[in-house]
């Protein structure tokens, strides 16, 4: 008698363990600095590295300041801070595709000195990673083993891709444009679908511009647009589930002025760096009970754990908000512009077949005081939570990305200023399904030689062939083969006559 392994894999994805951790940034403004005005941050990985434990990952910390110099010139300067950081588990493997979610969760400027401005800010890591996990199992190749065989639903993890990709946009003006002050671009996954060897990944681009024009006037406007393309991924199928990420190289944007004699025009020229992830639902055949007519079979049956990829989802919803300025603020007498417009989704969860995303929105108003004629700025963070229905299972792996467009701010009474947005998540969901399997089954004692020629079995309504060969230790043909009347499950108690060969 012969068992051998008949192994097979399905697709697991593990989550990293989310924390903190704060990077130092030394920026050079290029001019004596009077007032920092406000900052956009973000955080871009660049690099990774799967080893047996441990992940390690690189980027920066992409800053945008807008500030005031000495000279009561308003300038901005772009500065990129690189960081590494790493996670550490037993699950993180050099076969494993990793993910890492980064959030911007707080900043500091620590001191302003000259042309230099120093920067606190927190980060917030998180991810998973996802491989191939290997389930033990047997297959038979000896005729005295009966064995009942059963289809089971698998996943299995095809692969990742990767692609860069730049979406070039326009806004067209009328007026003049003195100075460009500050480009906020954002993306945002809104489809991913299976092809033949290749994805296609598709979402939108959302670019604000902030200008000075010729009347010394600040301006700025949104522009909307999209992108698609084909991420080629070997073994990919149009059955595929697949699964993708957008994130924009902020340091690499670039806004230019276009003049002509129609007017001017900006030109947003936005990279972008892509990741998709493709699994394949499988059926396949594995043996869910054996028995041997012959001698007794010692099976070992474990569960194993796969993770199930749902179909990406997206949730929007509307953001208000008031700040009161403290007493020692001037008040507002003129809102001259917005920055700094970023979400920071800070919870996400599926609740009662409903999937919440809560998070913090977060500007900073640069206004006019009429008395002393002087510029100040107010950081306005308003806290929300959205939600939508789901046909998602609760306690899974959840990745959101979030973006806040048609942000505007409005002054009321001099010191309250109110705050509206809207908001929109991208959704990546995945929960684990256990099944159980035999693992290994080893030969035990033989059974003692039948010294009869017949038994007569009793019989149980509702019982099957299989339950009744298996108990009376005789392949299922030969029962029905010397009871042939008889219909299975049965449909009353019964008794059944087999007979056995007597040698002598």
């Amino acid at each position: 008698m012969a068992f051998e392994e008949n192994n097979f894999y399905v697709a697991k994805k593990y989550g990293l363990a989310k924390s903190d951790f704060t990077v130092e940034c030394n920026v050079l403004a290029g001019a004596n600095v009077l007032k920092v005005l406000s900052l956009s941050i973000d955080g871009c990985v660049q690099s990774l590295e799967t080893l047996n434990g441990i992940l390690n990952f690189s980027g920066i910390v992409d800053t945008k300041i807008v500030f005031l110099t000495d000279d009561g010139q308003i300038n901005t300067i772009c500065y990129a801070c690189p960081f590494s950081s790493k996670f550490e588990s037993e699950e993180i493997t050099t076969r494993a595709t990793a993910f890492v979610d980064l959030k911007v969760m707080d900043y500091n400027i620590d001191s302003i000195s000259g042309d230099s401005i120093k920067l606190s800010v927190m980060l917030q890591q998180s991810g998973f990673v996802v491989a191939n996990k290997e389930i033990k199992t047997i297959r038979n190749d000896d005729d005295n083993v009966c064995c009942k065989e059963d289809e089971i639903s698998i996943i299995r993890y095809i692969g990742s891709a990767s692609d860069n990709i730049e979406v070039e946009s326009e806004i067209n003006f009328r007026d003049k444009i003195k100075k460009l002050i500050l480009t906020e671009s954002k993306t945002l996954v809104k489809n991913v679908e299976a092809g033949v060897n290749f994805v296609t990944i598709s979402g939108d681009v959302v670019s604000r511009v902030l200008y000075l024009n010729e009347n010394d006037k600040f301006e700025n406007g949104y522009v909307y647009d999209s992108f698609k393309q084909e991420v080629e991924l070997e073994g990919v199928t149009r059955e595929s589930l697949v699964e993708g990420n957008a994130k924009v190289k902020q340091d690499a944007v670039s806004t230019e002025i276009v003049e002509d004699e129609k007017g001017c025009r900006i030109v947003v020229k936005v990279p972008i760096a892509l990741q998709v992830r493709a699994f394949q639902d499988e059926k396949l055949s594995v043996i869910k009970d054996l028995y041997s007519i012959k001698n007794e079979i010692n099976v070992t049956t474990e569960s194993f754990d796969m993770s199930k990829i749902c179909p990406m989802e997206h949730v929007e919803g509307k953001i208000e908000g008031n700040l009161v300025l403290d007493d020692d603020k001037p008040r507002v007498d003129k809102i001259l512009f917005n920055g700094g417009n970023n979400v920071c989704v800070t919870n996400s969860y599926i609740k009662d077949g409903e999937i919440y995303v809560e998070g913090i929105a977060k500007t900073t108003v640069v206004y006019l005081n009429d008395e002393d004629s002087s510029l100040y700025s107010a950081q306005i963070d308003v806290p929300f939570v959205i939600s939508d229905k789901t046909d998602f299972k609760e306690g899974g792996i959840i990745v959101v990305d979030a973006i806040v467009c048609d942000v505007d701010v409005a002054v009321k009474k001099g010191r309250e200023l109110f705050y509206d947005a809207k908001v929109k998540a991208c959704v990546c969901y995945c929960y684990d399904e256990s099944s159980g399997i035999i693992t290994e089954a080893v030969n035990g004692e033989n059974y003692p030689e039948k010294d009869y020629a017949m038994e007569v079995v009793f019989a149980s309504s509702g019982e099957e062939l299989w339950d009744i060969a298996k108990k009376s230790k005789v392949k299922g043909e030969q029962i029905q083969a010397q009871n042939p009347e008889l219909v299975f499950p049965l449909q009353e108690d019964s008794s059944l006559i087999l007979f056995y060969q007597k040698v002598n």
